[in-house]
């Protein structure tokens, strides 16, 4: 990748007024549907069969219009300190929080769809400087991708997530850290494993929430835990994955309604915090309102609902089926996330596994739901991942 010349830039958040008062209008003027024709369903998932019920819906517009505070989200992003920079002609966003520990590593967390920044922001400071003088301490670089939040639109094909690694590498090489541990989830997770398998020189080792297995393999000697999972994914792909294939196949098409309707955009992403939660009926059993319509507003007002869409037209079902991790790995799979990957699977790929965990509570957006655990486990994952480097 062509080295760009331009200099890393402090960037701060800052919407106009009249785009917050364009947003209440468009709440206070939405034109929603009848009811679910399963609204007497009691709680539960059969109450969202149909997608998010409109009683839900109605509440967050609500809440989201007369309470919802997006000044006090975008200071959070300004005291953690938000920079771009331009890499191969596209600016690309990004957080980054030094640790005052001169001991600390450098850390890059990539998130992924339907999510943002907005997953890190309250783990940043715990990561950079923990109370624990005995737990390991990071600098921490939290880039959007392409397309999403304050990072460019690409204006032509080619940002997929094969490009978007070799960009990250770019990216932490300009901040001074030419071997840096990574961590993701979803497509952060696929971007983590090409970080693995692809700049071994420059990752130290990586820890996912997310593991792909190479195709082709059997069922042969797995237990009936592991196969269950396997079937769980294989049922999600088969049922559940309507929205991957339309953005993967028609982003633009999606992407008049996530652009130009508040309520389109946020009903086509909190059905995601709705199914991918360890929840038993709202996602708000466990992620708070403010929390998710910090994701939203962002996807709202940078109009990114296309452009982040066509992750999936880049890279949907792309990862080399050949490429193998041997830095050090750590893989959590969290007991309601979508895809899990049972052990024997991952090590076909990453094969240097140093630590595997599968807790008992967490869905797809762990940061969020279970962030005290996710914490916890994050920092024991790469202290495991360090101690085999050395």
């Amino acid at each position: 990748m062509p080295r760009s010349t331009s200099d890393v830039q402090a960037f701060e958040a800052r919407a106009t007024d009249a785009d917050l008062d364009d947003l209440r209008a468009r709440l206070a003027a939405a034109r929603l549907p009848e009811a679910e024709t399963v609204h007497g369903a009691a709680p539960g998932p059969r109450r969202w069969e149909q997608g998010v019920p409109l009683a839900d819906l109605v509440d967050v517009v609500d809440y989201w219009r007369s309470g919802y505070d997006w000044r006090s989200f975008e200071e959070r992003l300004n005291r953690i300190g938000q920079f771009r920079t331009t890499i191969d002609d596209l600016g690309i966003h990004f957080l980054h929080r030094r640790s005052a520990r001169a001991d600390a590593t450098p850390l890059i967390l990539t998130h992924g769809w339907p999510g943002s920044i907005a997953e890190f922001v309250d783990v940043v400071d715990e990561l950079a400087d923990p109370d624990d003088a005995d737990a390991p301490a990071f600098h921490v670089v939290v880039p959007s991708l392409p397309g999403f939040g304050y990072s460019d639109k690409p204006a032509a094909t080619g940002w997929g997530t094969e490009k978007i690694a070799a960009a990250w590498v770019e990216l932490m090489g300009r901040l001074g850290y030419d071997r840096f541990a990574a961590h993701g989830g979803d497509w952060g997770g696929v971007v983590t494993t090409l970080l693995g398998g692809r700049f071994p020189a420059h990752v130290l080792g990586i820890h996912t929430t997310f593991a792909e297995a190479p195709p082709g393999l059997t069922m042969d000697g797995l237990t009936a835990a592991e196969r269950e999972w396997t079937e769980e994914t294989r049922d999600f792909a088969r049922h559940r994955t309507a929205y991957a294939k339309q953005q993967a196949t028609g982003p633009q098409t999606i992407g008049y309604s996530l652009v130009d309707s508040p309520v389109g955009l946020l009903a086509w992403i909190l059905d995601k915090f709705a199914e991918w939660s360890d929840t038993e009926d709202s996602p708000f059993e466990t992620i708070s309102k403010d929390r998710v319509l910090d994701d939203v507003t962002l996807y709202w007002l940078t109009r990114t609902g296309a452009s982040a869409a066509r992750i999936y037209y880049e890279s949907h079902n792309s990862l080399d089926p050949d490429l193998r991790v041997d830095v050090p790995t750590a893989i959590t799979m969290y007991p309601r996330n979508i895809e899990k990957c049972p052990r024997p699977w991952a090590q076909a790929r990453y094969r240097q596994i140093v630590r595997w965990r599968s807790p008992e509570a967490g869905g797809h957006f762990p940061s969020l739901e279970v962030p005290e655990y996710f914490v916890k486990d994050l920092r024991e994952g790469l202290a495991a991942v360090l101690a085999a480097r050395r």
